[in-house]
């Protein structure tokens, strides 16, 4: 029996940009997360006893500040070294040769594959081959799969790329390639990175995207870590099973408030997605979204009172413990529930301001001027109000879809008497 760990995209201390304003941000925790998990990828090849590790690409996120990223990496492998244990790495764009300037000599249990060529490489005491090739540079356009070789006769065959495949949605695209490029190769494992959400793209031959091993915002959300693959004595995969890595798990936490009137029962379900959520994490720390969707009769509120909102959400996160769950923000993506034919046929000038709020063409560059001239047809009472709420927040950050529902909630409720 053989047995690997397939990871990528470790990111080494890899910088959480903005973290400063958000208050109370766990920063110390975040910042180190990438180094925890590390730690547990490598304490996870000692606890199985592994063959051997694969690093797919983007070990590094670029260039070391100074040496003691490369040190903390360093003393790792020795851990791995010291217990027989080899590692093989391809550079990927973040970590290309032209990228990371600063070395340091590695132990002798590390192999870092050529990024001018595809070596082939066999392990040890195995029958395994492994073919990799690193980035020479940040941007590699060209297929460099093409140069792979075929498969050695009577092995386990490898291929570790950093790869883009034909394209994934928030990822640049680089050595692109197609699946019928890699299965002409005859290998029977491709460990992949550069896509941090994993995926299983074949299992004949196995095509696998291990991911990331540590979430760095919400885009990264749910479970992250690598994969465990055994071979069985004929050389045939018997399982690839996944490995929880990270030590902060980013969750987005949607609430559907469709047919809810009460601010309590808006509570009640946030608290309940809280809990569920760390029941699930096992202990992590939970950095949290959390996300109201659906029709309901609180969305004005919900928009023009955030901040009394956040603060009563924040509220219920204290229950749980500092440790436990940091909320990084409060997104509202609720309807209104109006009759906007009714309230428009109320009076003349409700419908002119509503025709306005349909035919206007805000943008974020544009809002302020955009917004005054809305306001102008406004009562002054509701204008006084609407314009302490928009105040509140940066202007520019302010969409169509906010002044709508500040707008839409003061004539709801108060209306404009007097047209």
């Amino acid at each position: 029996m053989i047995r690997f760990i397939h990871t990528s995209d470790v990111h080494l201390d890899s910088p959480l940009k903005g973290l400063q304003s958000y208050d109370g941000a766990p920063v110390d925790t975040l910042r180190s997360a990438t180094r925890r998990a590390f730690e547990n990828l490598v304490q996870l090849a000692i606890d199985e006893d592994v063959n051997f590790v694969l690093i797919a690409g983007d070990l590094y996120d670029g260039d070391w500040k100074d040496y003691s990223t490369g040190l903390f990496f360093r003393g790792q492998m020795v851990k791995l070294r010291n217990k027989g244990i080899p590692v093989y790495i391809v550079a990927g764009n973040h970590d290309a040769a032209s990228v990371i300037s600063k070395k340091l000599t590695l132990p002798e249990n590390v192999h870092i594959f050529s990024t001018r060529t595809t070596e082939s490489i066999e392990v040890a005491e195995n029958p395994v081959v492994i073919h990799g090739r690193g980035f020479p540079n940040r941007a590699v356009p060209e297929n460099i799969a093409k140069d792979y070789p075929v498969a050695v006769p009577d092995r386990f065959n490898i291929g570790l790329l950093h790869t883009s495949l034909t394209g994934r949605t928030g990822h640049d695209t680089y050595a692109p390639c197609l699946e019928t490029d890699l299965r002409q190769k005859g290998y029977d494992y491709w460990a992949l990175g550069h896509v941090h959400q994993p995926e299983v793209i074949s299992q004949e031959p196995w095509i696998v995207f291990s991911g990331n091993c540590q979430g760095r915002d919400i885009r990264e959300s749910g479970e992250r870590g690598c994969f465990l693959v055994t071979l069985n004595d004929s050389l045939d995969v018997e399982r690839v099973d996944w490995q929880n890595l990270d030590v902060v798990r980013w969750q987005m936490l949607e609430i559907d408030l469709a047919g809810i009137t009460e601010e309590s029962e808006v509570l009640s379900l946030v608290s309940q997605a809280i809990i569920s959520a760390l029941n699930k994490a096992e202990g992590r720390l939970i950095a949290a979204r959390v996300l109201f969707k659906g029709a309901t009769h609180l969305h004005g509120s919900l928009h023009r009172e955030t901040y009394r909102w956040r603060a009563e959400i924040l509220g219920i996160a204290q229950e749980q413990g500092e440790d436990d769950i940091w909320i990084e923000q409060i997104k509202v993506l609720t309807t209104p529930i109006y009759d906007l034919a009714q309230l428009a046929e109320r009076d003349p000038l409700t419908k002119i301001v509503l025709e306005t709020i349909d035919n206007a063409n805000i943008q974020p560059e544009n809002l302020p001027y955009e917004i005054k001239d809305m306001l102008g047809i406004l009562p002054n009472e509701i204008q006084r109000e609407i314009e302490y709420d928009l105040t509140k927040e940066d202007n520019s950050s302010f969409l169509l879809k906010d002044v709508r529902a500040i707008i839409l909630d003061a004539l709801g409720t108060k209306g404009v008497t007097g047209a």
